[in-house]
């Protein structure tokens, strides 16, 4: 592979560490509890938090089939996925803090930087290579400020959310409007992530120099995807760091 002219890179599974959480932890049924002040049980929000959990997810598998996949807003998913069924009252109280509520649903005391992502981030930057981050996402608010708070956010010329721009992978104007952000290419560009069926699909489909697999708990949990390969698998921060190094080796001799 020629050097990476800039590099997008997922969040989940590349960035940071991202282990399934659940939808119904205590604390978010006592949030949406006093929001809805009472006229839902915790008992149903638990229930409701679990399946509208379940029914999002099948909705994103199959809109990510699609040529042009698109992200709903936050208030859309609460609608569409939670609280039909409930009290007009309460429905209402939930849509007005859709957005608040949708960033206690993602955040994750769990979340870590993943082994050698700041070396290989920080290599890239000595490098010249601008970065951005493209991830699908119900509050890409959540990842902006665990990344802030990690230390990493400067590195980044932009970071893209599919709940901030409309879209999700694998459309490939996501890519391609991170590769507009940072002034280079797409066909200069890594695409690094850790889902064939969205990452490296949407890497193909918007023409990146190259889509780099790194391995996840959800790469070994996802199908096959025959149409699609990657240029290289890897298994953490340290295979990218390699990856950069040898690519810079390579294209410096010639």
């Amino acid at each position: 592979m020629r050097a990476a002219g800039g590099l997008l890179l997922d969040f989940g599974g590349v960035l940071a560490d991202a282990p399934a959480g659940g939808a119904a932890t205590p604390e978010m049924v006592r949030r949406v509890a006093e929001v809805v002040g009472g006229e839902v049980s915790e008992e149903r929000i638990t229930a409701d938090l679990i399946e509208g959990a379940r029914a999002y997810s099948l909705w994103r598998d199959e809109i990510s089939a699609s040529a042009e996949p698109i992200e709903l807003p936050h208030n859309r998913v609460w609608a569409d996925f939670v609280t039909h069924g409930w009290p007009e009252a309460a429905r209402a109280a939930v849509e007005r803090e859709a957005t608040p509520l949708a960033y206690a649903w993602t955040w994750r005391i769990e979340w870590e930087v993943r082994p050698g992502i700041p070396e290989a981030l920080r290599v890239a930057a000595d490098a010249g290579v601008p970065m951005a981050v493209v991830s699908n996402t119900f509050c890409g608010a959540a990842h902006r400020d665990f990344l802030a708070a990690a230390g990493l956010s400067g590195l980044f010329e932009a970071e893209f959310y599919s709940d901030e721009t409309g879209l999700r992978k694998p459309n490939p104007r996501f890519a391609q409007l991170a590769a507009e952000a940072i002034g280079v290419p797409i066909g200069e560009c890594w695409f690094v992530g850790d889902s064939l069926h969205r990452d490296v699909a949407c890497a193909r489909r918007a023409g990146t120099g190259a889509a780099i697999l790194m391995r996840s708990p959800r790469t070994d949990r996802e199908p096959e995807h025959p149409e699609v390969s990657p240029d290289a698998r890897i298994e953490d921060g340290h295979g990218l760091l390699d990856l950069l190094r040898r690519s810079q080796v390579a294209d410096r001799a010639g």
